[in-house]
């Protein structure tokens, strides 16, 4: 939330969302956010694609969506509970499916422009400074994704 009320006046005053652990959006909410946005950040533990229902989003039309920030593969001892158990109900091939690479194609086949995140698990603290870095590198310098992407990988 300090990162997101940091950047907000420098791209725009509809940031639209849900903030915080207090609930999981909806499997509605979550196409609505995808559907009409321009940009979608999601900055959450463990795997994206374990949020969302894998028939519903290949079946998605996201056009105007130009870029997805997945900075997700944060760890805790209480996520890896979560999707240990969520997995054990999952085929390997539908678990094959959640993994970053695949997320990023689908979101492209989808009609994302483009989409960022990471490839392997990570702690909060870092996805953190990801965000700071992406956030002053897109917003406040006006940088390219592509450019953005360099200052991360460095």
């Amino acid at each position: 939330q300090e990162i997101l009320g940091k950047y907000r006046d420098l791209f725009t005053l509809r940031w639209e969302g849900v903030i915080g652990n207090m609930r999981a959006p909806s499997q509605a909410e979550w196409e609505q956010l995808l559907t009409n946005c321009s940009a979608f950040l999601f900055y959450g533990m463990e795997r994206f694609m374990s949020h969302v229902l894998l028939n519903w989003l290949v079946a998605m039309n996201i056009p105007k969506c130009h870029l997805v920030i997945l900075l997700d593969l944060a760890r805790s001892q209480q996520s890896y509970r979560r999707i240990t158990n969520s997995d054990t109900h999952k085929s390997c091939a539908r678990i094959a499916l959640e993994s970053p690479r695949e997320a990023a194609m689908l979101l492209s086949l989808a009609g994302a422009g483009s989409v960022m995140g990471t490839q392997w698990y990570t702690s909060w603290e870092e996805n953190a400074a990801r965000l700071e870095t992406l956030f002053e590198n897109l917003l406040s310098f006006g940088k390219t994704t592509g450019q953005t992407v360099h200052v991360l990988q460095k």
